[in-house]
């Protein structure tokens, strides 16, 4: 039957209900019992299942898994292959190769999709010349052997397939979607698409036989809108474009148009239209829709269609949409209809945009566009609860839903993922939700991965930090951490030239951490655009704020009041700065007040010449700089540099610094904290400083399963004497955008009470040091250093304070014991060995 198109909006009571982010999503989810959450278990990058290893371009985009839940199966469409991995071990996937498509056909062939069916696996192909003739096939391989069992050519170019629960049917969009190039980009652009039946009665694959749903009239030269569709008021009937197909229980199949903004049900054992529906548009309200620099939910989104990408069923009754948009429209959300009639029964307004704001996964860059793109989407059933996943493409992140009553979905939490979550891959029976993340760009370390995510969790694990949605709008690229020293639970944070240049409070008594007061750095009475990678509160008020600059004398030291306000801005001196490139000032704290109030501040990388970086102090009373030479660990991995990224001063006068590779994911090597101290004395050389150890953050970074961040970046211990350390996000373009807040332990846990030293050695800042001018070690082997990945073998000599790769290797069998060695150990690491041990024996439950 026919069903009346969707009005333009939603009425207006639910509209108001919908765009009101309440607090309870951005806290802890409070309506889920203990054991009802997802926690990641993996992070599997797909380059390694590649023959060609880390220089491949692929990606995993859609993935299906086998009857027995172990092995996953995804489409590589830039590599023209799909690929196999074994989970069985929900902690370490293990890739079992590829299946190129030119061994099912051509090299040119492309897959789109793929679904299992016992011992087979169904790959949907796309053999199109070109968009005005297309073409494709459905290939059966053996998932044993990986053998092709037998081949069904389609009426044109495929996207989705779905296979029903009782197995008699799957069903498969041919879209033969347009060509964005051709004319306006847009509707109508001949041939008209589909939809393709394979009816499974038989055993024997050979036996299966194909339909064929037409969703037009008339020849491919010609096609003629069907009544149905136009009944129903789509877009542009004539060129349906089906995009994404779903079938519930009772064979029933739904699928999305999505450049139509519409909805068709198929009925698959007659294999007749039975209903068509306009989805309708909706106004959202405070969403940001500017690219302006600034994290600003004011704007919105005027009678937007909603234009839904993926559609799943709920109780065979309601469908929900992922309204990810194309061409005309998109509107940010997702929503949930009445399948018989079309009503729009729920609708996700400005929730899933706050949630990223909230949350600091909102890709502001793209604000303009369609901003998070929700595209993918699964509904399946956990412990007895049906549950939704949204997947936001541009956001990274999937939104997870509470179904039992499919009109009111409630949220429940946040998983993150890696770049681009194409595939929502939920799996039951091994109480698993895969994603497969389809970004790959090697230059930049983003690399396409596979997600796991095991339900049965007590606690979400993410967000580590999210923004009171009453009073931030969001945050993102946070880069330096400084004590409040009015408040002993507080620090304060600021964020690079992502945005617009911003100082947020963050409240640590609370978990996640809340930050819960923003404000603008001001300059004149104007918005200021510094790149901000330092802040340090002064015990007077105010602040001291360090900007980096584009060359070294542009580098700033910057004195601001309580409210931001710039009073005063001090250049670095231009005979130490002047050859120094766009890695420059990269942390800033404060020590003392009044006449005595010495600002420290750290060069991020070397100033060219010299075999150490800087770290700088400056005294504002009698307006002079003196400097330290800092040894930096050795890089051995061609391409990658060391540097300090943050400096922060500790109760006892000495300096905690942060040291880090430019690595990600599982190519980093270093992300550590070192202990130095400052001499008294300046002279007018450069003493070298002696380093100490003090946390390995690696295993902070690695610990909840996710692709290593790459910039460590703040480092703050606040007045109770806690340290935290955080992520710098890169604002969620070219990273995946997750910010790691983390609790390393209490200062007298991590850092060794020091007395102020005498400098070691000192060199002339205009040159290399000599080693041999002293018995004292060079800053490529600092004997008082230690390197705190076992991977970099480059001290092998550990100090005092260091822990060698052996030791490394006894506490870990320690840690799966659960014994503390603490009295063999260095300073600094008995609160991470607990954390190990906790890790350990957590990652051993979760394996099956």
């Amino acid at each position: 039957m026919n069903h009346n198109p969707r009005p333009s909006a939603l009425p207006g009571a639910v509209v108001a209900g919908t765009l009101v982010l309440s607090m309870s999503l951005l806290g802890a989810p409070a309506l889920a019992e203990n054991g009802a959450y997802f926690e990641r278990t993996a992070t599997y990058p797909v380059y390694q299942n590649h023959p060609e290893g880390e220089s491949a371009v692929t990606a995993a985009e859609i993935s299906t898994v086998s009857a027995d839940g172990r092995t996953m199966i995804y489409t590589d469409a830039l590599a023209r292959q799909i690929g196999f991995v074994d989970i069985s071990d929900t902690g370490a996937p293990q890739g079992l190769g590829t299946l190129s498509l030119k061994q099912l056909g051509s090299p040119e062939d492309e897959p789109t999709s793929v679904a299992t069916y016992g011992d087979y696996v169904f790959v949907v192909v796309n053999t199109s010349e070109d968009y005005a003739n297309p073409s494709g096939r459905v290939d059966v391989v053996r998932i044993a052997d990986r053998s092709l069992v037998h081949s069904f050519e389609l009426s044109g170019q495929p996207d989705s397939i779905a296979v029903s629960n009782d197995g008699a049917y799957a069903a498969i969009a041919i879209e033969n979607e347009r060509d964005e190039d051709a004319g306006d980009g847009g509707l109508p652009q001949t041939p008209a698409g589909s939809i393709s039946i394979l009816d499974l009665g038989s055993p024997e694959p050979a036996q299966w036989s194909l339909r064929e749903v037409p969703l037009t009239t008339g020849d491919a030269a010609d096609p003629k809108p069907l009544p149905e569709l136009v009944q129903a008021g789509l877009d542009t009937p004539q060129d349906p474009e089906p995009e994404y197909v779903s079938i519930n229980g009772q064979n029933q199949l739904a699928v999305s148009l999505q450049e139509n903004n519409g909805i068709v049900l198929v009925d698959l054992p007659s294999g007749k239209i039975t209903g068509a529906f306009n989805t309708g548009s909706v106004e959202v309200n405070g969403v940001d829709t500017a690219n302006g620099g600034e994290l600003n939910p004011a704007g919105s989104l005027a009678a937007t269609p909603r234009e839904p990408d993926a559609i799943a069923w709920a109780q065979d009754r309601y469908l929900l949409t992922a309204n990810e948009g194309d061409w005309k429209g998109g509107s940010r959300g997702f929503s949930v209809f009445d399948a018989s009639t079309g009503e729009v029964l729920w609708d996700a307004g400005n929730e899933l945009e706050a949630l990223a704001m909230s949350q600091g996964l909102f890709p502001e860059h793209r604000a303009e566009k369609k901003g998070i793109e929700p595209e993918g989407l699964a509904v399946a059933e956990f412990n007895g609860v049906d549950y939704a996943f949204v997947a936001a493409e541009r956001a990274n992140f999937v939104a997870v839903y509470d179904l039992s009553d499919p009109t009111t979905p409630t949220y429940v939490q946040c998983l993150p993922t890696t770049s681009g979550p194409e595939g929502v891959l939920p799996i039951p029976s091994r109480n698993l939700l895969a994603i497969s993340s389809e970004v790959d760009e090697a230059e930049e370390s983003v690399r396409s991965s596979l997600n796991l995510f095991e339900f049965g969790a007590p606690a979400p694990a993410f967000p580590q930090l999210r923004a009171d949605a009453d009073a931030v709008a969001g945050f993102g690229a946070l880069s330096g951490l400084s004590v409040d020293p009015a408040d002993e639970h507080r620090l304060y944070a600021v964020s690079d030239n992502a945005y617009r240049s911003r100082i947020y409070s963050i409240n640590t008594a609370v978990t996640p951490a809340v930050i819960d007061a923003s404000f603008p750095v001001t300059k004149d009475g104007k918005l200021a655009e510094y790149d901000l990678e330092g802040i340090a509160a002064r015990s007077e008020g105010g602040f001291w704020a360090a900007h980096e600059g584009a060359s070294g004398p542009e580098n700033l030291l910057l004195r601001l009041d309580a409210q931001g306000s710039v009073l005063e801005e001090v250049a670095l001196p231009t005979d130490v700065v002047a050859e120094l490139g766009k890695q420059g000032l990269e942390g800033v704290s404060v020590r003392g007040s009044g006449r005595d109030e010495e600002v420290i501040f750290a060069l991020q990388r070397e100033v060219p010449g010299e075999g150490f970086v800087r770290i700088g102090r400056y005294r504002p009373a009698e307006k002079d700089f003196s400097w330290f030479g800092y040894p930096l660990q050795p890089s051995i991995v061609e391409g990658n540099w060391n540097g300090l990224s943050e400096i922060t001063a500790l109760p006892d006068g000495s300096l905690a610094v942060i040291e880090r590779d430019k690595q990600v994911g599982e190519y980093a090597e270093l992300k550590a904290v070192y202990q130095v101290n400052l001499p008294e004395a300046a002279t007018a050389e450069v003493p070298l400083l002696e380093k100490k150890l003090a946390v390995d953050v690696l295993p902070v970074l690695a610990r909840d399963n996710g692709r290593v961040q790459e910039k460590l970046e703040g480092l703050g211990v606040t007045g109770a004497g806690e340290v935290f350390t955080v992520t710098d996000n890169d604002a969620v373009k070219d990273a995946t955008g997750e910010t790691v807040f983390a609790h390393l332990g209490a200062v007298e846990q991590l850092f060794e009470p020091t007395a102020q030293p005498e400098p070691s050695q000192s060199v002339a800042p205009s040159q290399d040091p000599d080693p041999s001018a002293s018995d004292e070690p060079s800053p490529e082997a600092p004997s008082s250093s230690s390197e705190p990945s076992a991977s970099n073998e480059a001290d092998p000599t550990p100090s005092t304070t260091s822990i060698s790769t052996p030791e490394r290797e006894q506490e870990q069998e320690l840690a799966d014991t659960g014994f503390e060695r603490s009295s063999l150990l260095g300073y600094g690491t008995v609160a991470l060995l607990i954390g190990a041990a906790i890790a350990v024996g957590a990652r051993a439950r979760r394996r099956h």
